[in-house]
C-alpha cells in the first residue's frame, strides 16, 4: 500500500487523462475498465466471460491485463458496480497480481467472498464496503456512487472526478418505476451530475437493438405466480443464480401456493445463503427443504431452484435434462420454467436442453413472450433517457456486442451528440481526455486470458486449433525405431489411430501409410537422417498427402522416433 500512498497527488495539476477498455466492448462480459489520471489508475468492475463453443475445454474467459501489470504501482483500487460474474468473476484470478483493494456494495462483497473463499484467498484481500450514495476517496479519485436499477439488488453506477472532468460509468442499468426491492434509480443524482458537467458517459448497450422501455421486473412475478397457480405436479425453475429479485419472485411464489423449495447447483446454493444471510433474500421459515428431503414430499408440493439457465454443460438442469443427476430425474408433468434468455452464443445449448426435458416428458415455458423473464438492461427510450439525464460531451458504448454499440451511437446522434465525439472501442484502446477535448490515442496490450481447470492462460490459440483438429479429425500417431549410429529404422513404422477411421475396417489404408512413409525413409538422404526434426518433417507431410488424397480429411499427425 506505501506505493499507492506516495502517489496520492492533485488531479487539477494533470492535463490529459486516459480511459481503457480491457474487456467489456464489442462482447457481453469480461467488462473491466481503468481510468489514469497522471501517476494513478482507478480500476472499475473485473467480470468474466463464458467460452463460445469453438473455445473446446475452456472454463471461463477473462481480461488480459498486462497493462496494470506494467503499472501495478499506479493502481489504487477496484470499485465494482454489482455482483454479475460478467463484473466480479474475474477477481479470483488478478487479485494474487495485482494486491490492491476492491470496494462494493454489502451484496456485491458478499458474493466477492464467497468467490474468494473458494480460491482460499479471503484473508488476504482488503475489501471496503459502502452504501448507494456513498461517495468514496480511491487514492486521489473522487467516486460518487448511484443507486441504479438492474437485475441484482445493491447495482450501483459510479462518477469519478478526474483532472479532465467528470466521467460516469453507468455500468449495467434500466430504469425500473416498480422494482421488487422498492428501490428506484437515484434520478435526482443523474440530473445533477447532468448540471454539474459530464465529460465522458460510459453506457449500457446490451438492449440497444429494442425500441421502447424495458418491462418491469414485477411483471414476471405476475407471469410466475400464474404457472405456479396452474402447474399440475412439481415445478423447476432455472436462473441465473445471481438474480435475487428473480429468487424472491420465486420463492414468494411458492410460499402464496404451500409449496417447499429445494435449491440444486452449487452456485445457486451459494447466492441463496449469502443474500438471506445479509438480508436481501427474505425467506419464510420452513419453505426451504434439502434435495434430499424431496421424496417425503409429494410432486405438486415441490419447487426446486436450479442453474442450468444457459445450458452450461455442467450445470444442474443440463444434467436433469440428461437423466444424468444423481438426486434429481424429470417425471412426466414436471413443469419447468427457464427464467432467463439465452447469452448470445448459449442458444444450441439451450435448444438442446429445452428438447432433452420435453422428451423427458416435462412442460417447458422457455420463451420471452410467456412472460418468465425479462431484461436487467435497458431499451432505446431508456438509453436515450440515461443521456438526457447526463447531458455528456463525449459517450463511449460499453457492455455489448459492436452492433449494440454502433445502435447506441446511433441513438446518441438522434438525441444531438456528434458523432465526432462517440466512440465505438476495441478492447484495450487507449481514450485520450483534456478538458473539453477528447481522442482516441493508441492502445495498450488488452485481450484475453483462457482458464482451464487450474491453468490460467496457460491454454492458447494453438492449443485451440489443436483441440478443433483433434475433435473434428482425430490423431493419427506413427512409431518407428531408429539406430541412433548409422541413422537405420530398426523397427516400424507402426500406425496407431484414435478418432480418424475404425482400424480394423481400414486395414488397407493403414497398409498404405506404413509403406509409403518406409518409401519415403528410404529415399532421404543419410546426412538428413541424422536429423530427427527433419525425419518427423517428412513423415508428416507425406502422411498428410496420402491421408487427404484417400479421405479428404486432416488429422493432427504426429510423429513418434525412438532410439536404439
Amino acid at each position: 500500500m506505501g506505493s499507492r500512498q506516495k502517489n496520492r497527488l492533485n488531479h487539477s495539476n494533470v492535463s490529459k487523462v486516459q480511459v481503457i477498455p480491457l474487456g467489456g466492448v464489442g462482447e457481453i462480459g469480461k467488462n473491466m475498465f481503468a481510468i489514469k489520471d497522471g501517476s494513478e489508475i482507478l480500476i472499475m468492475d473485473a467480470g468474466l466471460s463464458f467460452p463460445s463453443e469453438e473455445m473446446l475445454g475452456i472454463d471461463i474467459v477473462i481480461p488480459d491485463i498486462t497493462y496494470l501489470l506494467e503499472n501495478k504501482d499506479l493502481i489504487q483500487g477496484i470499485v465494482l458496480t454489482h455482483g454479475h460474474e460478467d463484473h466480479i468473476g474475474a477477481l479470483p484470478f488478478i487479485l494474487p497480481q495485482l494486491e490492491v483493494p476492491i470496494y462494493g456494495t454489502r451484496l456485491t462483497l458478499g458474493l466477492v467472498e464467497g468467490k474468494l473463499e473458494e480460491h482460499h484467498m479471503l484473508q488476504n484481500t482488503d475489501m471496503q464496503a459502502f452504501r448507494p450514495g456513498d461517495t468514496l476517496t480511491v487514492g486521489s479519485f473522487r467516486v460518487e456512487t448511484f443507486k441504479t436499477n438492474h437485475s441484482i439488488p445493491d447495482s450501483v453506477g459510479l462518477a469519478v472526478t478526474t483532472s479532465a472532468g467528470l466521467i460516469v460509468y453507468t455500468s449495467d442499468f434500466k430504469f425500473d418505476q416498480t422494482p421488487v426491492d422498492g428501490k428506484v434509480t437515484d434520478y435526482h443524482k443523474l440530473t445533477e451530475l447532468g448540471r454539474r458537467g459530464v465529460l465522458l458517459a460510459i453506457s449500457d448497450s446490451t438492449n440497444a437493438e429494442y425500441p421502447g422501455y424495458t418491462p418491469s421486473e414485477k411483471e414476471v412475478g405476475k407471469s410466475i405466480s400464474e404457472v405456479f397457480s396452474t402447474a399440475k405436479g412439481r415445478i423447476i425453475v432455472a436462473s441465473f443464480a445471481s438474480h435475487v429479485h428473480r429468487l424472491q419472485q420465486v420463492i414468494d411464489a411458492a410460499h402464496k401456493n404451500r409449496k417447499k423449495v429445494a435449491v440444486v447447483g452449487r452456485s445457486m446454493v451459494n447466492v441463496v445463503s449469502i443474500a438471506s444471510e445479509l438480508g436481501y433474500l427474505d425467506v419464510p421459515d420452513k419453505i426451504l427443504v434439502e434435495v434430499d428431503n424431496l421424496k417425503n414430499y409429494p410432486l405438486n408440493q415441490v419447487v426446486l431452484l436450479t442453474t442450468g439457465s444457459q445450458g452450461e454443460p455442467m450445470s444442474a438442469l443440463t444434467r436433469i435434462s440428461q437423466a444424468d443427476h444423481r438426486k434429481v430425474s424429470i417425471a412426466p408433468g414436471d413443469t419447468v420454467i427457464i427464467s432467463a434468455m439465452a447469452i448470445p452464443g448459449n442458444e444450441k445449448l439451450v435448444a438442446r436442453t429445452i428438447d432433452n426435458l420435453f422428451r423427458r416428458g416435462a412442460n417447458v415455458v422457455y420463451d420471452r413472450t410467456s412472460g418468465v423473464h425479462v431484461s436487467g438492461h435497458a431499451s432505446q427510450e431508456e438509453l436515450k433517457l440515461m443521456l438526457k439525464f447526463l447531458r455528456p460531451r463525449f459517450l463511449m458504448p460499453v457492455h455489448g456486442e459492436y452492433r449494440h454499440m454502433i445502435s447506441h451511437a446511433r441513438l446518441a446522434e438522434e438525441i444531438g451528440i456528434p458523432s465526432k465525439n462517440i466512440f465505438v472501442s476495441e478492447i484495450g484502446s487507449i481514450l485520450e481526455f483534456e478538458p473539453h477535448k477528447g481522442s482516441m490515442a493508441g492502445s495498450v496490450t488488452a485481450g484475453r486470458v483462457l482458464v482451464d481447470g487450474l491453468g490460467v492462460g496457460d491454454v492458447g490459440n494453438v492449443v485451440l486449433r489443436d483441440r478443433k483438429i483433434l475433435s473434428e479429425d482425430g490423431i493419427f500417431i506413427v512409431v518407428l525405431t531408429m539406430d541412433r549410429e548409422d541413422n537405420r529404422v530398426l523397427a516400424g513404422p507402426d500406425v496407431v489411430s484414435r478418432g480418424f477411421v475404425y482400424v480394423r475396417e481400414s486395414e488397407s489404408l493403414m497398409d498404405e501409410v506404413r509403406d509409403k512413409v518406409f518409401q519415403s525413409l528410404e529415399k532421404m538422404d543419410r546426412n538428413r537422417m541424422s536429423e530427427w526434426s527433419a525425419v518427423k518433417n517428412n513423415i508428416r507431410d507425406v502422411v498428410a498427402k496420402h491421408l487427404y488424397e484417400k479421405t479428404g480429411r486432416r488429422p493432427m499427425i504426429l510423429p513418434v522416433i525412438m532410439e536404439a
